[in-house]
């Protein structure tokens, strides 16, 4: 009978031992109230008198779905994100709340909605990671009675109507025709300039005609066509524009 008994609690004790990893926490209920955090390492549930829950305090991340909404300058998109998240206290998180990643999820559903409403489009596209940054804040103050805390909100993609996309599409493709023609205009000038600086530069200094001709003679030689090029002294030129003159 003694070797009975001490066999049941032997069995009683192997069954009561738990093992709570160093990623999660238990929550220990005694006679169906809660009665503590259970920490990492094996801990002791008496079977009948307690129960416990395990939680998953790792970092998770939460897909919010598409969401249609309309900007304040009345266009609508279509916006989605992603929301990282732990649990901040087991305690809450379990008595709190039934499912704590559905009930996050539905929040920041309705709060991207409400910001989104409340920004322009160009806000939407220019500082989307502001734009984040407060859904995250709203989000967090909000479940922190779940014993959630929201680290980072991310959005992933803002889809604009199929006309709005074309009309911004036409607008960059005239932006960069714009662009372009001011580039090649900027060159054009820079050239003029530049050969106005040249001829002024050639005729105020003696000889210098005379060094660009032989300049160009060279690189004439150096071409294997058969075209002839007949080289008329400078001075026969003056010559003869001083005889039409007379």
């Amino acid at each position: 009978m003694f070797y009975f008994l001490i066999g049941i609690i032997i069995f009683v004790l192997l069954i009561s031992i738990k093992q709570i990893n160093q990623y999660e926490r238990g929550v220990r209920f005694a006679f169906g109230k809660f009665s503590g955090i259970m920490q990492p390492g094996w801990r002791l549930v008496l079977p009948i008198i307690q129960s416990y829950k395990k939680i998953d305090i790792r970092t998770k991340a939460v897909d919010v779905p598409d969401q249609n909404a309309i900007t304040r300058d009345n266009v609508s998109v279509r916006v989605n994100a992603v929301i990282y998240y732990f649990v901040n206290d087991a305690s809450k998180a379990m008595l709190e709340v039934e499912d704590f990643q559905y009930a996050i999820s539905q929040y920041a559903q309705t709060t991207m909605r409400n910001i989104v409403g409340e920004v322009t489009l160009d806000e939407l596209l220019s500082s989307r990671d502001k734009i984040a940054d407060r859904i995250r804040e709203i989000v967090d103050v909000e479940t922190d009675e779940w014993g959630l805390k929201v680290k980072n909100v991310e959005l992933k993609d803002v889809s604009l109507p199929q006309e709005l996309e074309r009309t911004i599409g036409k607008q960059a493709e005239a932006e960069r025709e714009k662009r372009a023609v001011i580039i090649t205009s900027e060159g054009e000038l820079a050239a003029a300039q530049n050969m106005a600086s040249a001829a002024k530069i050639l005729a105020e200094t003696p000889g210098a005609l005379h060094l660009r001709t032989l300049q160009s003679i060279n690189d004439m030689s150096s071409d294997q066509s058969n075209t002839v090029v007949y080289m008329i002294p400078v001075e026969a030129l003056k010559a003869l524009e001083g005889f039409v003159k007379k």
